[in-house]
């Protein structure tokens, strides 16, 4: 399925919802609630976007999967999962970057690792760890494979993956999304060369971030 309409299938709901108590509002009179409930309904259109997006192509450049501010870029060591050195890249989404996500690297997917957790605050370091998320790991053609990880935040309480172990995925393809603020974290074979500083603002499928080795 396509995930390329305007607006992310996942608002509806949410946008529909807003609308119809907008819509009470008005017929019962109550003006003064039912301005902010429009307002809040706007912001829940604007939350959803999903923009189309381009980038100059390049066989070993990885692109950002995520909108937002680069908060860490830093060698570590994991073992997990996710094991093995590695470059790690954490862009923290807040409530008004576009939160659809988008694959940094084309490839199959090799492995979709989904874990429970808490909900701490997206920017802190223990959220990589701590907090709910889904670990996905894209195996380039040609080249080592990535994982991107999509965790939950404080406010954000759900996880949307729309592809599948097994699925084939274009670079800067859309592959899911994490509602009302959260963090992506990629991590690069640790030979990879980085393109972003700490504090640097990214866009998902347009923003270069390094480049494989």
């Amino acid at each position: 399925m396509k995930h390329d309409s305007i607006i992310a299938q996942e608002g509806y709901p949410f946008i529909i919802f807003s609308l119809v108590i907008a819509v009470f509002l008005a017929f019962l009179g109550i003006y003064w609630l039912f301005i902010p409930v429009v307002l809040v309904s706007f912001f829940i259109i604007w939350f959803f976007r999903n923009p189309e997006r381009s980038f100059a192509e390049e066989e070993k450049v990885v692109i950002s999967p995520a909108d937002g501010k680069i908060i860490k870029v830093e060698d570590v060591d994991m073992a997990g999962t996710i094991t093995g050195k590695f470059k790690k890249i954490s862009i923290f989404m807040n409530v008004f970057n576009v939160h659809v996500n988008r694959a940094p690297v084309g490839g199959k997917i090799a492995a979709i690792n989904y874990h429970k957790g808490k909900f701490f605050s997206a920017n802190l370091d223990k959220a990589s760890l701590d907090n709910e998320r889904n670990e996905i790991l894209i195996s380039p053609e040609n080249g080592s494979p990535v994982w991107v990880v999509q965790i939950a935040g404080l406010i954000a309480r759900r996880i949307v993956c729309w592809v599948e172990t097994g699925n084939s995925v274009k670079k800067g393809e859309r592959f899911g999304l994490i509602r009302f603020g959260s963090r992506v974290d990629v991590y690069l074979p640790p030979e990879s060369r980085i393109n972003v500083k700490i504090g640097e603002k990214v866009r998902a499928g347009e923003t270069p971030l390094g480049y494989l080795s």
